[in-house]
């Protein structure tokens, strides 16, 4: 990366003059804590004393036995407060606000992961909350609604665009431009403009070091293979951090929705749909059309379902770094259904994207190699999208009864 935020082509600060000062206050503060070595540690302490880090590498010995080759370890980001890697990035930006002198914090989420984990930072640290989210993912992660309102937040629907992830940013930006003597925005992915790629990337760095740690400790080796899914690039960006300069496979994993050839997917890098382009404050692949308007994505996963990526995994996929592959819909509920019933974990259906392509490719390994999967959420979060997947008559008959109740 060079001082103005680029990785190669893509990246930048394309912001308006408004918020050029507020950039410049974040990036001499960004810069001054990462040359503070008592920063780092603060940062560790706190996520060690309040979100159970290091979490642990798990040994997955039914899905390897299932798979019959590369031995399957799961790094274990969903035991984290709040559930997911989420709270990594908010818990450093949280302590960067206290050193800035802030008051107030927003925010933008789609699979509610992040509004949660920047709510319950807010909590923690006495700031005033306000999470922008799309109508669409309202409806579809209402129990993370639920949670960010009783943790003081105020959750703003957002009903522009297409109401998923991509407009809940546009939302938080005009918030913060209205208000940033007061507010730091807290981004939760490693997309928007310089220094936010480089921000969370740097808060996310920890899982990698200790997954890089743990898995020499266990095996001896480094794996053959790392696994993430990837939407804007946060988790992915955490864990190929650890690895980056060794002889380590990294593979990214997108949404592939209903099928690449369909058009209602949200994969950028290994689709023919995704061109590079500008947008909300930076340059990378977006899923636009000839005239750079915005295209509608979908995904099963909310936290995927985003029209850009981070500038950082769109340059390690021209260098050839970081290979990518994408998941469909289908093929995420059933691999989320045999990662339960094989190992009784659950991860996120985020997460599932990975378990996808890792449990693919670990047949054609020897079984003296690792491969590490990032489990980067879990997915109680996501019952109601998992039960109407898998059509529970249960789960539906429940969901009448408690209407008819509530309709009383």
């Amino acid at each position: 990366m060079n001082n103005r935020g680029y990785y190669d082509r893509f990246g930048g600060a394309f912001i308006p003059e408004i918020l050029v000062a507020t950039f410049d206050e974040l990036v001499t503060s960004f810069t001054e804590a990462k040359n503070d070595p008592g920063f780092w540690q603060s940062y560790q302490d706190i996520l060690a004393s309040y979100s159970c880090r290091p979490t642990p590498l798990t040994y997955a010995e039914n899905l390897t036995r299932y798979c019959g080759g590369a031995r399957v370890y799961i790094k274990r980001e969903d035991l984290n407060h709040t559930g997911a890697h989420k709270v990594n990035n908010v818990m450093g930006q949280g302590l960067l606000v206290k050193r800035m002198g802030k008051t107030r914090v927003i925010a933008e989420t789609g699979a509610g992961q992040h509004g949660v984990a920047t709510a319950t930072m807010a909590a923690k640290f006495g700031f005033t909350c306000t999470i922008y989210m799309g109508e669409v993912d309202v409806q579809r992660q209402r129990p993370n609604v639920f949670w960010m309102e009783r943790l003081g937040a105020e959750v703003i629907p957002v009903r522009d665009g297409t109401r998923i992830l991509k407009d809940a940013i546009n939302e938080a930006f005009r918030d913060w431009v209205r208000n940033m003597d007061t507010t730091h925005y807290v981004l939760g992915t490693a997309c928007g403009p310089h220094p936010f790629p480089e921000m969370v990337s740097y808060f996310q760095s920890i899982i990698g070091k200790e997954a890089r740690d743990q898995i020499l400790k266990i095996e001896g080796k480094l794996p053959r293979r790392v696994y993430a899914c990837v939407g804007g690039g946060s988790n992915a960006l955490g864990i190929f951090s650890g690895f980056m300069d060794d002889a380590v496979e990294l593979v990214g994993v997108e949404a592939g929705g209903k099928g690449l050839e369909t058009g209602r997917h949200a994969s950028r890098l290994c689709s023919t749909d995704g061109s590079v382009g500008v947008a909300q404050g930076y340059k990378t692949y977006f899923l636009q059309d000839d005239d750079g308007q915005m295209k509608e994505t979908h995904s099963v996963a909310a936290g995927l379902d985003y029209v850009g990526v981070s500038p950082i995994l769109a340059h390690l996929k021209e260098t050839g770094r970081v290979r990518f592959e994408s998941a469909t819909d289908r093929e995420v509920i059933d691999a989320l259904s045999l990662t339960i019933q094989k190992e009784g974990l659950i991860p996120a259906l985020e997460s599932a994207h990975a378990f996808v392509q890792a449990l693919k490719e670990a047949p054609a390994l020897s079984p003296t190699d690792a491969i590490i999967i990032n489990q980067s959420g879990r997915g109680d979060k996501d019952i109601f999208t998992v039960a109407d997947a898998f059509k529970d008559p249960k789960w539906q008959e429940f969901i009448k009864k408690k209407a008819e109740e509530y309709h009383a």
